[in-house]
């Protein structure tokens, strides 16, 4: 049976200004995503496109919820097969083709997570989790751009 899961946020456009979107130019891409018992997220667009660079923009979001999705799934699995992982950081890349007229698309998301297992884990197992993970990750599953994986795991 599938279990229907919901998720809801509020998006405002915070940049009307004086004029609104009377031009190009006479408003701001600012906006505030609101989410009910959560901290507001401050967003704009990438500077590219005329956004705030100490803002969140959507780009950088995708990003980040891919990472942290694989991130969740892997710890979970980790857990459940007697890998012990004691640090795990991500620097993930995403890469966006611009096409003609301004449409882009993500063209492949790249997981670069830095992981630190404990000697009794099974360094084999620990790897091949990040495929079962990438494989149960909501957001990934999502997506029609490749999510690939380049784990750094140590023994610490």
């Amino acid at each position: 049976m599938t279990k229907m899961h919901s998720y809801e946020a509020t998006t405002t456009w915070t940049g009307a200004n004086d004029e609104g979107t009377r031009t190009y130019n006479s408003y701001t891409r600012d906006y505030t995503v609101a989410v009910s018992g959560k901290a507001d997220i401050l967003g704009s667009s990438d500077p590219a496109f005329r956004g705030d660079p100490t803002r969140h923009n959507p780009e950088d979001m995708l990003v980040a919820s891919v990472s942290s999705c694989h991130m969740l799934w892997y710890l979970h699995l980790c857990a459940v097969n007697g890998v012990v992982v004691t640090s795990y950081e991500d620097t993930a890349l995403g890469e966006m083709s611009e096409g003609e007229g301004g449409a882009g698309k993500f063209e492949r998301i790249t997981l670069r997570p830095r992981i630190t297992i404990t000697a009794e884990s099974d360094m084999e197992k620990a790897m091949t989790l990040h495929h079962e993970a990438n494989e149960k990750c909501f957001v990934a599953n999502s997506l029609n751009c490749p999510v690939d994986h380049e784990p750094d795991i140590t023994v610490g």
